[in-house]
């Protein structure tokens, strides 16, 4: 079976990319390669590469593709909020582009990567899940996915078949490791640094899931019935795996006791939620069977550390920092491929 994953250059796509391989897929990878010189390690992957903007896919690039899986786009809030009308451009109108594109050229499985952002703010004494649950998107990111998913389901089909996966806030190893999502920068920030300064008090909820978790959930896109999965959408997540941000950082202090812990409250962080996973452990059961802890991700990051001599500079740079890494590629390219005036 041939897939493509569109953003395999990127923090998840190039695990995802990996483990399709030694599964045995064929695999194709379409990235712009904004951050294909972001990885700390070498990968030793051999696919076939198309590097091209989300935004100029044609159909000639779908040839031979069983499957699609979507990862490309801006991927969290400060790089939605970066230039509002790129981030609509790559999460919505390509999104869609691509998957008409897709669906005329007779894919019959279109894995969508979407956000559990579109939540927003929401009570916290309950779980929020799938359906019945407010969709409260605050930021241009966090639209853009949830417009995103309303005008993919529309095109789900018997023959076109969209499933759409929301992950849970991602931590864990990757060679083109990101350290400005929460966790991983908890755990970077105390190995580098010997302390965890938080500016807010630590207690708005997260939903945590492992790199590695939510590759087996795209791949159960995959391997699933089209019965279980046609039209349907899944948070993805672990047992039990909403966290304060105090609670992070809290295992994380657990693991390496030295570090110094703060909590300055200069900021207050009010988006907050907690999610529910049921409909993917019920429904999915036979497919996603998710297997990584906090405490088990942060002894596979210090040790990642350790064997690559991560430093402060690594930590702090551009390579593990996608908004850098990208205003650093706006301004190499700022007219030509951006196409900003």
């Amino acid at each position: 079976m041939s897939t493509l994953v569109t953003g395999n250059l990127g923090y998840i796509g190039t695990v995802l990319t990996e483990i399709l391989v030694s599964r045995g897929y064929e695999v194709i990878g379409l990235d712009i390669g904004y951050f294909k010189d972001c990885e700390l390690i070498k990968t030793n992957k051999h696919i076939k590469q198309i590097l091209k903007d989300i935004r100029d896919i044609e159909i000639t690039d779908l040839d031979g593709v069983d499957s699609l899986i979507h990862l490309s786009a801006l991927s969290n809030d400060p790089l939605g909020e970066f230039d509002p009308k790129l981030t609509n451009e790559i999460n919505y109108s390509s999104t869609i582009k691509l998957a008409k594109l897709a669906e005329e050229k007779g894919i019959k499985r279109f894995i969508y990567v979407s956000s559990q952002s579109m939540y927003g703010i929401s009570r916290t004494d309950e779980e929020l899940d799938e359906y019945s649950s407010n969709k409260n998107p605050l930021t241009e990111y966090a639209k853009t996915k949830w417009k995103a998913e309303l005008e993919l389901n529309k095109l789900n089909s018997k023959n076109f078949n969209v499933v759409s996966f929301r992950p849970s806030t991602v931590f864990g190893v990757s060679p083109r490791l990101r350290c400005d999502i929460v966790f991983n920068n908890l755990v970077a920030s105390a190995y580098t640094m010997g302390k965890i300064d938080i500016k807010s008090d630590g207690s708005p909820w997260r939903p945590v899931v492992h790199i590695r978790d939510v590759c087996s959930a795209l791949i159960s896109g995959l391997e699933a019935p089209l019965t279980l999965i046609s039209g349907r959408a899944f948070n993805v997540g672990i047992k039990n795996g909403n966290y304060t941000v105090r609670q992070m950082a809290e295992v994380v202090k657990k693991v390496l006791p030295k570090v110094d812990l703060f909590f300055s409250n200069e900021h207050s962080d009010s988006r907050t939620y907690k999610v529910s996973f049921k409909r993917i452990f019920d429904e999915l059961k036979d497919y996603y069977k998710p297997i990584w802890t906090l405490e088990k991700g942060t002894l596979e990051l210090l040790n990642f550390f350790k064997m690559i001599n991560f430093t402060k500079e690594d930590f702090l740079g551009v390579k593990t920092n996608r908004l850098k890494s990208l205003k650093s590629n706006f301004t190499k390219t700022f007219t030509h491929d951006l196409r900003l005036k």
